[in-house]
């Protein structure tokens, strides 16, 4: 049976607001309906993505600004982030982890190591190893991004 993971339900507070946001990234608007005045949804789709986002009024009960580690995978982590900052984003500089190839959270914008050789090391993973050299970013509540290169998936992927 396949599984295929489709949509992500953010919390926002501004509707209005993380719309220019996420479309500013790029991300293409599939839906903006108003089915009530308790009920509107938003859905955008990231370039080549085929995972989407949801967010609206009526949509998730979750605090706005509170989903950390969605991660967006790029080819290239230095490009997509200096592609990022050209649309006006705060973006982290490119890092990779000390302790080897995950990292290990976000938090507004920034990671959280739990332990001793987990440090944030500048620059991307000397190898440029897939699945090993990131940059952090928030959405205007807060939601956390990662950006991931990958240039070679593990099999079965």
């Amino acid at each position: 049976m396949d599984l295929k993971f489709e949509v992500v339900v953010l919390p926002v507070s501004d509707v209005d607001r993380s719309k220019e946001f996420y479309e500013s990234l790029g991300f293409r608007m599939d839906v903006d309906n108003t089915f009530s005045e308790d009920y509107r949804l938003v859905h955008l789709t990231p370039p080549g993505s085929q995972c989407s986002v949801i967010f609206g009024k009526g949509t998730i009960a979750a605090e706005p600004g509170s989903f950390q580690g969605l991660y967006l995978i790029v080819p290239d982590v230095e490009q997509a982030r200096a592609e990022l900052v050209d649309r006006g984003v705060e973006v982290s500089e490119v890092f990779h982890d000390a302790g080897g190839l995950l990292h290990h959270g976000h938090e507004a914008g920034d990671a959280t190591h739990t332990g001793a050789g987990q440090e944030r090391v500048p620059g991307p993973h000397p190898d440029r190893t897939s699945y090993a050299s990131y940059a952090t970013f928030s959405d205007p509540d807060g939601n956390g991004w990662v950006l991931q290169e990958i240039t070679e998936r593990q099999p079965g992927r």
